[in-house]
Parts: C-alpha cells; structure tokens; sequence
C-alpha cells in the first residue's frame, strides 16, 4: 500500500543526505555498505572502533528515521557496549576478532530484551512491560559480542491486528517507509529490520516471520533475509504469533552477513524445546562453510510459473527472471521448467486452507501465555488488548486502524476438531504440494520472485527461505529472488543464494525517491 510523504520532508532530507555523504567514513574507512567482514578488518588494523561504529549509525538514526519509521527505540547501552567490545579487542579476548563480536544488531520490536529497552510489538498496549529474561537469539547475539543498537519499528502486532492497516505501521512507530521509493510498500511485518539495513542505520537486524514477514521486507527494500527453518532459531522471548509457523530470522546487506548472524542465533535453548528437535539439522562447522562461489554447480533448480510469473509481477521483472535464469544456467544450475504444486489454489487461499482457522486459534493461546509470563505488563490478556485499543481508539497515538484480526481471534476457543483438522489439511497440503514436487524432481530447491504467493507455500510447510536482491522496477522499487528448500535446507540454500549474489552483485544503496 502506498503511503504519502509530505513535502515539509523534503528540505530535510536533502539536508540529511548532504551530510550523509560527508560523513560516511572513519579514518578513511567508509562505513556505507561496509560488510560485517570489512569492518572485522578495519577493526584489526585500528581504522575502526566499535564506539565509532555505534556513533556512525546513531548519527544515522537521528538524521533519516523522521523519515523513514524504521527505528522504534535507541538503546541507552548501545556505547557502553561499544567501549566493553573496544577493551575487549585491545586485550585480545576469545573470539573478539571475528564473528559478530562489536557488530551493531537492531532487533524487531517483538524479540525480547531484559534491559531499558520496551518489547511492545510496536503497541502502546505493552509499553512498560517487563520480560523475565532476555529472548533466546538475544542471550546469543550477547554471548558472541554483538551490540543491541535498539528495536526497529514493524507493523504492529507482527501484522496479525488488522486486514486493512498499511504494511509497516505501528501506534508506536508510525508508518515505515521504504528507502528507495517513500511513496512504496516497504511490506511487513519486519519492515523496520529491513529498512534499516537497507539505508546504513545499521549492520545487520533479527527480524521474524510467520508468513512472509522477513521474505517480503527483504524482497522490497533489496536486502537479503533468511528465513530459517522453525525451531532453527529460538522462539523463546518473541512476542508470539503461532510456534507453528513463527521463526526467527536475518536480514543483512549481503548474503555472508545474514549467514555470520544465523550461525550466532541458530541452536539449542532450553527455554524453546522445540529447537532440541531442530539440532538435527544444524550443519557441524556451522553455515560460513556454505558461503560458496560454486554453489550453483550441479543444483536442481524448480520453477513455478504459475501462479509465480503470472499474476503481481511487470514485465520489467519478467525480463529479469529471465535473465537470471539464464545466470543460473551459466553457474551450472540444472532448471526444470513449468513445474506445478499440487493445489496451490487451495494453499495461497488464507481461509480455504485452514491456516485462518489454525493460525487465529493459535494466536490467542499463544499471546495469552506470553502476557501471562511478564514480570510486568499493563495487560495480560486478548481481552486486555482489545479493550485497551477500544479506549484508546480517539487518541493519535493508536490511529483509527481496526483491529478485527484480534476481534476473530479473541472469538475462538481453544484447539477444537475444526482447528486441528486445519492444522492436518495444512500438513497434508505441504506434504502433497511442495514436498512431494521437490521429492518427484529431485529438486534441491524452488526459485520464484519475491513477493506474497512463495512466502505462503513456505509458511505453512515450516520450509526455509532466502531472498537476495534481483532488480529495480520502472519507479525504482526493489525486488528479490527466492529461494525455498524442505525444512533443514539452509546448507543448500545459502550455497545457491550466496552463488547467484556474487555472479549479479545486483544490491545497490537506496535512492530517497519521494
């Protein structure tokens, strides 16, 4: 959905822009673009340190976020951590030289963090709550060293409150907007996450998805996100939506800096026992080893043209995947075309394949655990929820935007026979769908634009995702390329994503349009 900038914004950007421009590099090292393993060896050779890293990206924040909406919060620790990773390099402490260690991290406003700052969905209703404990990714994003720079902003509630408010908007953060075009979608819910990364705020940022929620911001504001395979990544801490299907995820310039975080984040916590389950597929020697130049060579690429190349997708992009997959060809990919899913009318539709019907009973048993277990919360129900936004629904600061996505999910009662036949329709759809496709042709994975339809097939399977930057359209509005697998499929996805990066190089910093 478009969403209109106002020319008061104008002066200001320009005047932001100039300075960003001449600003962008320390000591001769320009930040800009900088990859994770840039600013790793500008650290070693003390062209950088990780305070004027944080300072750079704060800077950053102040001058761009009036106008994009993609920081919710500042953390007020976010130098101190700096100068505790600076002393730690100057004394040659493990591991403080490689990894994520000093590296700026934004998180989205649903992931969990025991400090000063607020874990609100991006609601006024949570404002104030106090979690117990740090989300599971945050305890291992501090383990490695990484700074928590603050919380990006997202559409509210991971989008799950209403059909009809704008991708990117949250009472708390306003309305997101995308760094290439202001006028464009900048999708959700994890909108925030992306756009950071995509205009420099920040390195790298966390981002969640249930259903297209890292995969759609990645596509739209040409940066890469991973979505991992559920229970890859802890649950533990995140503002829920349904365990089913949430999972937490990267999203980073290039496709080695997503991959550098989901080796920090991805494992075992004893706080989501669900990822004792998942340890099966983590790689030993972890998912760099992947990072590979030749890893299209071989690969068994699926293509889906209908519905994937036929409907929300111009000709421009249509001559692009075109192209790409003639890249893909050039790399040793091998391409099978024309391939079908199996009811994939019947999976796209949210309410025909009982995901609606799952996903809403899901929630509010989710969500009522969640508020439940808060050391302090001004609500600790649905219900709480919904009355909060009815009494608050006259003032600015909650907007006018509807909440019948609550209203519906608030109506249900507990996992019933309709709701668990939902649950096996959905596991049936996946298993005869995707699954069996991807097993018949013994693909190794499915490559289709970025966008809503792949997003949904890969929801409801549990099945992993990469997005990597494919083109611009006629106005300038990013798009990606996708890339999905069956579930553990990270190693094979992140060789084939990391290939078609290096053969393109198609990413570029974004232009401001209005």
């Amino acid at each position: 959905m478009a969403t209109k900038l106002s020319p008061k914004h104008f002066p200001y950007l320009l005047t932001s822009l100039l300075l960003i421009l001449l600003s962008e590099s320390v000591n001769g090292f320009s930040i800009k673009e900088a990859t994770i393993y840039d600013i790793q060896q500008a650290f070693k050779h003390n062209n950088l340190s990780s305070r004027q890293l944080v300072e750079f990206y704060l800077e950053e924040i102040y001058r761009l976020n009036p106008v994009l909406n993609a920081v919710i919060e500042i953390n007020p620790d976010a130098l101190y951590q700096a100068d505790k990773a600076d002393y730690e390099r100057k004394n040659h402490a493990y591991g403080s030289f490689s990894g994520i260690h000093g590296i700026p991290v934004l998180l989205k406003d649903n992931i969990g963090t025991k400090d000063y700052l607020n874990t609100t969905a991006g609601s006024f209703a949570l404002l104030g709550s106090v979690v117990p404990r740090d989300a599971g990714v945050v305890t291992k994003l501090r383990k490695a060293g990484a700074i928590i720079l603050g919380k990006a902003s997202l559409s509210e509630w991971a989008g799950f409150r209403s059909t009809i408010a704008p991708n990117g908007w949250s009472a708390r953060g306003g309305q997101g907007k995308n760094p290439y075009v202001l006028s464009a979608d900048p999708c959700g819910s994890s909108s925030g996450s992306a756009i950071s990364v995509a205009a420099n705020l920040v390195a790298v940022s966390l981002g969640t998805e249930t259903d297209g929620s890292i995969l759609c911001p990645a596509s739209f504001n040409s940066v890469v996100g991973i979505k991992p395979t559920p229970a890859l990544t802890s649950r533990a801490g995140i503002i829920p939506v349904t365990p089913r299907q949430d999972t937490v995820g990267v999203l980073g310039r290039s496709v080695a800096d997503a991959v550098y975080v989901l080796d920090t984040i991805a494992g075992f916590d004893r706080h989501d026992t669900s990822t004792k389950k998942a340890l099966k597929f983590l790689p030993h020697g972890g998912y760099k080893q992947f990072l590979n130049s030749y890893g299209l060579k071989g690969m068994r690429l699926g293509i889906v043209r209908n519905p994937f190349f036929t409907s929300g997708i111009g000709y421009r992009q249509l001559q692009a995947f075109e192209y790409h997959f003639q890249t893909l060809r050039e790399r040793g990919a091998i391409l099978i075309d024309d391939l079908e899913i199996a009811n994939i009318d019947v999976i796209l539709n949210f309410t025909l394949s009982g995901e609606a019907v799952a996903t809403l009973a899901e929630f509010k048993l989710s969500i009522n655990y969640y508020l439940s277990s808060l050391v302090v919360s001004p609500v600790r129900t649905l219900a709480d929820i919904i009355a909060f936004n009815l009494k608050y629904s006259d003032l600015e600061m909650t907007q006018e935007f509807e909440q019948d996505i609550f209203l519906a999910a608030q109506a249900t009662n507990g996992l019933g026979k309709a709701e668990l036949a939902a649950e096996l329709n959905l596991k049936k759809l996946s298993r005869e769908g995707l699954a069996k496709l991807m097993w018949e042709k013994k693909l190794d994975a499915l490559v289709s634009p970025g966008g809503v339809d792949i997003n949904r097939v890969l929801a409801i399977g549990g099945f992993p995702g990469i997005s990597v930057p494919a083109g611009y359209d006629n106005e300038g509005v990013p798009f990606g390329i996708v890339f999905g697998g069956l579930k553990g499929s990270e190693p094979k996805l992140i060789e084939i994503a990391y290939d078609f990066e290096q053969a393109t190089n198609i990413r570029k910093p974004p232009t401001f349009r209005p």
